[in-house]
C-alpha cells in the first residue's frame, strides 16, 4: 500500500484547525515519518496511525515546527514496544539539537542516527538534495526502480505458466523467450518532499518527474517579498515547481497561520501548475498515491 497521511499542515504557529507539521508516507512495507512537529504523537492517535508503523524518520531541518514532536513519537514507540530498527535521518549541522531531543525521549527502541551533509543517496531508494533556507535544510526523494509488467496473453502464447513465470522474471530468459517479449516497461514511482526553502536547484531536482510532490506553501503570491526574506515558497512558486518537474500530484502544506482559508493559495498554485493536479492538504487527510504513469512499449 502507498498512502500519504497528514498529521499537521501549519507552519511556525499552529491554529485551532492546523497542527504543526507531521506526515507519514506508507510505502509498501515501510512507514516514513517526515518532520514531526509538536503534537505529532496526539495527531497520530486521531489519524488512526500506530507508532509501530514507523520504520524511518526524516527531518528536513531542526526548526522547532519540524522536529519538536520527535521525543513524543520516540517515547510512544518505546511504550508500545516497537522491536524493529528505526532509522533517523537529519542534516549533520543539526546533530546537537537532534541528540538533545533524543536524550529526553524514553529509551528502549533500536534508534539508528544517520546525519547527512551533502546531496545523494542515504538509504536504498532514498536520496536528499540541499534546499535554500535560513539553516541547513534538505528535501527528500524516494524512487522506485523501473520494472516490467507481464502481459498474460503473451505469456499464454509463449506457453509460460506457473513457477516458470517467476523463473523468467528472475533470469530474464527462459528457453527462447526473453522477458521483454512478454512484458512492457513499468516506470518506477517517485515521491518528493520539499519543505522550507526559497526556489532553488535542489528543489527542482527533487520535483523532477515526481508522481507526488509534497511542498510547502507558506505564503500567498502577494507576500512574495516576505517569502523571499524568510526563504519560503509562495503558492504560485510551488505550482511552478511542480509544472517544471512534470509532477503528477502536488500536495500543498505548511501554511502560515494568517490564512484561515487556504483555498486562494490552492488556486494560485493551480494557476502555475500546468497539467499537475493540485490539492491543499488538511490535517488528517489520507491521500492515495497516484496511479502509475501510462506504460510505454
Amino acid at each position: 500500500m502507498r498512502e500519504f497521511v497528514v498529521f499537521g499542515t501549519g507552519s511556525q504557529v499552529p491554529t485551532r484547525t492546523r497542527n504543526h507539521n507531521g506526515y507519514l508516507l506508507r510505502w509498501d512495507g515501510e512507514g516514513l515519518l517526515f518532520d514531526p512537529g509538536e503534537g505529532t504523537q496526539r495527531q497520530m492517535i486521531y489519524a488512526g496511525v500506530s507508532a509501530g508503523q514507523i520504520t524511518r524518520i526524516c527531518l528536513t531541518h531542526v526548526h522547532g515546527d519540524h522536529c519538536y514532536g520527535l521525543p513524543g513519537v520516540l517515547s510512544r514507540m518505546a511504550l508500545d514496544g516497537v522491536a524493529h530498527p528505526v532509522d533517523l535521518h537529519y542534516p549533520a549541522s543539526g546533530e546537537e539539537v537532534v541528540k538533545a531531543l533524543v536524550s529526553v525521549s524514553s529509551p528502549g527502541i533500536d534508534l539508528r542516527l544517520h546525519p547527512h551533509a551533502e546531496a545523494g543517496p542515504i538509504a536504498p531508494g532514498l536520496e536528499v538534495r540541499p534546499l535554500h533556507h535560513r539553516i541547513e535544510t534538505y528535501g527528500y526523494r524516494l524512487v522506485e526502480l523501473d520494472g516490467r509488467t507481464l502481459l498474460p496473453e503473451k505469456l499464454a502464447t509463449s506457453g509460460i505458466s506457473g513457477p516458470d513465470v517467476g523463473r523468467l522474471q528472475r533470469e530474464g530468459k527462459l528457453g527462447g523467450v526473453n522477458l521483454e517479449d512478454v512484458s512492457v516497461p513499468r516506470p518506477g514511482q517517485r515521491f518528493a518532499f520539499v519543505m522550507d526553502t526559497a526556489p532553488c536547484a535542489g528543489a527542482e531536482e527533487l520535483a523532477d518527474g515526481a508522481d507526488m510532490l509534497v511542498a510547502e506553501s507558506t505564503f500567498d503570491d502577494d507576500e512574495a517579498e516576505l517569502a523571499a526574506q524568510y526563504r519560503h515558497l509562495t503558492a504560485g512558486q510551488a505550482g511552478a515547481l511542480a509544472a517544471a518537474g512534470g509532477v503528477g500530484l502536488l500536495v500543498l502544506t505548511h501554511f502560515s497561520s494568517r490564512y484561515v482559508d487556504v483555498g486562494p493559495l490552492e488556486e494560485q498554485a493551480r494557476a502555475q501548475a500546468g497539467g499537475t493536479v493540485v490539492q491543499a492538504a488538511n490535517d488528517f487527510d489520507r491521500i492515495g498515491f497516484p496511479k502509475r504513469r501510462r506504460q510505454s512499449a
